[in-house]
């Protein structure tokens, strides 16, 4: 299944006002994003973000993506963690994509746009399951950055406990749980509540991941018996 193409669309924004350090940051940032040959590949193979990379990479060594899964992708917008789903689930499987902003179609993926701990968002994924067990919880999340580092890093995990606590009550007993955390405060206690959570855990870091990005990837394999997170 070849990815959805990108539908293109123009918003008109008001520049804003920049200091002389952010701006040079930001003409960086964009110099490094245009080179960047994860990107390139991206535009050149139809994904809609550098990203599908990285689940590709995971895919490969842990073989989570069988065909018939079924899949909830946690905090989806742009799409590219759900493209690289549905592609290899096919059409036995099935790919639920939730966020707060909104997604651009995408074959065989189902969107719900709001907060997945609401009640009503919650109604509506069940009636997509149709009784379906889910067999892998992805979440790509990451806070909006203050710049402010270790409140950052306190929003970033909890992003990551709240998406744990949604596996942990949709997940079939055997399923798998995908997350992105960031290394610093906060990990090795995270990376603790996972092993007390689920069978196995191992941390990947793919290729397409920045090597200045402190970013990871922890990967939880079969629920032990669930308890609602305090």
């Amino acid at each position: 299944m070849k990815p959805s193409p990108i539908k293109k669309t123009s918003v008109k924004q008001t520049p804003a006002k920049k200091t002389p350090s952010k701006n040079k940051s930001s003409k960086q940032w964009m110099r490094e994003h245009v080179n960047d040959p994860f990107v390139q590949l991206a535009q050149k193979e139809g994904y809609r973000s550098r990203a599908a990379y990285k689940l590709l990479e995971i895919d490969a060594k842990d073989h989570l993506l069988k065909p018939g899964t079924v899949v909830v992708d946690l905090g989806a917008t742009p799409g590219g963690w759900s493209q690289v789903a549905a592609a290899k689930v096919g059409r036995s499987g099935k790919v639920i994509a939730l966020d707060l902003l909104p997604l651009d179609p995408l074959t065989g993926v189902d969107f719900l746009l709001g907060d997945f701990r609401e009640d009503a968002v919650l109604k509506q994924l069940e009636n997509l399951l149709q009784g379906k067990p889910v067999g892998l919880v992805i979440s790509d999340m990451a806070p909006n950055i203050s710049g402010v580092a270790s409140a950052d890093q306190a929003r970033g995990f909890h992003l990551a406990e709240l998406a744990m606590e949604f596996a942990l009550q949709h997940l079939k007993q055997d399923g798998g749980f995908l997350v992105k955390v960031f290394q610093g405060a906060g990990f090795e206690d995270f990376l603790k509540l996972m092993r007390s959570r689920f069978v196995k855990v191992v941390s990947r870091k793919p290729k397409a991941s920045r090597d200045r990005s402190s970013e990871l990837y922890l990967l939880g394999i079969g629920k032990l018996e669930y308890r609602k997170l305090e």
